[in-house]
């Protein structure tokens, strides 16, 4: 009987030393997630540079146009602008969600060195917390953008 019990609490307290990841492992994981999240976020902004771009050479070309016509080129530069507008607000919006992940990731890893239990639930509830409101945040500018773009035309 003894020998049931000194094994099932040497078992126990390898289940248990398991569970929670190392300082070192933490710091390891925290610091991958931030260069992860780096990564996507410079990609996005790089995507989103192009798209801008791509948008102001067509406002650009429409200005062009409104110096050899009249009113026509003037309905065409405002429909480029428009759609730049439109363009801007979601490479934007690709940009603040690219963010909001990386701070997610970074945070969920950070979370994970909180002992299991409340302190690591309640963690990853703040965690999800912000990263909803972030994302509500990043839609929410991007829809405004969006409805100044239309009231443009």
């Amino acid at each position: 009987m003894n020998i049931r019990l000194i094994s099932f609490a040497i078992f126990s307290a390898l289940a248990l030393g398991a569970c929670q990841e190392k300082p070192s492992e933490t710091a390891k994981d925290v610091a991958d997630a931030r260069q992860e999240a780096s990564k996507e976020v410079a990609e996005a902004k790089i995507e989103a540079n192009q798209e801008v771009a791509a948008a102001n050479e067509d406002v650009n070309e429409a200005a062009q146009a409104l110096n050899e016509t009249s009113s026509e080129a003037r309905q065409e530069l405002t429909e480029a602008e428009s759609e730049a507008m439109m363009k801007a607000a979601d490479a934007q919006y690709d940009v603040m969600i690219a963010e909001a992940d990386g701070r997610q990731k970074v945070a969920n890893e950070a979370c994970d060195a909180a002992a299991p239990g409340n302190e690591r639930d309640s963690c990853k509830s703040t965690a999800d917390a912000v990263y909803a409101a972030d994302k509500a945040a990043a839609a929410a500018i991007r829809d405004a953008a969006k409805v100044a773009a239309e009231r443009h035309n």
